[in-house]
């Protein structure tokens, strides 16, 4: 089923323009998370990390390890990059480094007459507390946790983490997108400015996500370039290059 921002796990049904501790924000949330505790089962537990770790570069969120409901990165600024909706919204923003990667990205493709835009960016804890309510609610768990991330599971809490789209598709975010000129651009071109595709078709079992062609993730030229080669996920990475990691798997 093409989804579509509203019921991905790298979007907002909240308005664009909430900041990230504002008072409509967190009483979106309490009111998302009442709404679906008929429906909602318990959390899985996550390996809870540190703050230090939640600013590396290569850090791995998934179900297993989950960042603190405090982290906010220090480092977060606006992307100069065309988006999918206008305001001022946190979505907007990743860190520093990520950010101005994702810059050079879109204007090689531009250059190449392949059009991207922002869908959604950084993204604060509570906010995504109050959209996997929303998923629970009108999906039931096991479907909103397929393609939706757990409050603290959500890679874009990190703000390296960013879903892109383009016209062709209406800039919305579907599978769709993987098949289409931008697509594959997108897919075989991020790698070179330090993403990677972090939700691969065909690797569901390994992420615990469904295929996201649009979801893209900031590790640095070097390791994207590793993980491009060798058709790795961050888990993968995690499990065989670099197995003396003290993440959970």
């Amino acid at each position: 089923m093409p989804k579509t921002e509203k019921t991905t796990q790298h979007s907002a049904n909240t308005p664009t323009n909430m900041s990230p501790n504002s008072t409509a924000t967190k009483s979106a949330t309490k009111q998302g998370i009442a709404s679906s505790k008929t429906t909602a089962k318990p959390l899985p537990q996550a390996k809870l990390m540190d703050n230090t770790t939640a600013t590396d570069l290569h850090v791995l969120v998934n179900k297993q390890n989950a960042l603190p409901s405090s982290y906010i990165p220090s480092d977060l600024v606006k992307i100069n990059i065309p988006f999918s909706f206008s305001g001022e919204s946190p979505k907007k923003m990743l860190r520093k480094e990520a950010a101005e990667a994702l810059e050079s990205l879109v204007a090689q493709a531009a250059s190449e007459k392949i059009k991207l835009v922002g869908v959604s960016g950084y993204r604060p804890y509570h906010l995504q507390e109050a959209i996997f309510a929303s998923n629970v609610k009108t999906e039931g768990f096991a479907e909103a946790n397929r393609t939706s991330a757990i409050p603290g599971q959500s890679e874009h809490q990190t703000g390296l983490s960013i879903d892109i789209s383009s016209p062709v598709v209406k800039n919305q975010l579907t599978e769709k997108l993987g098949t289409t000129a931008e697509g594959k651009w997108l897919a075989q071109n991020a790698y070179k400015f330090g993403f990677i595709i972090r939700y691969p078709q065909d690797k569901e079992k390994v992420t615990g996500y469904s295929y996201e062609p649009w979801h893209i993730r900031y590790v640095g030229k070097d390791m994207a370039q590793v993980l491009q080669e060798k058709n790795l996920t961050l888990e993968e990475y995690y499990q065989t290059v670099h197995a003396d990691h003290a993440y959970k798997m």
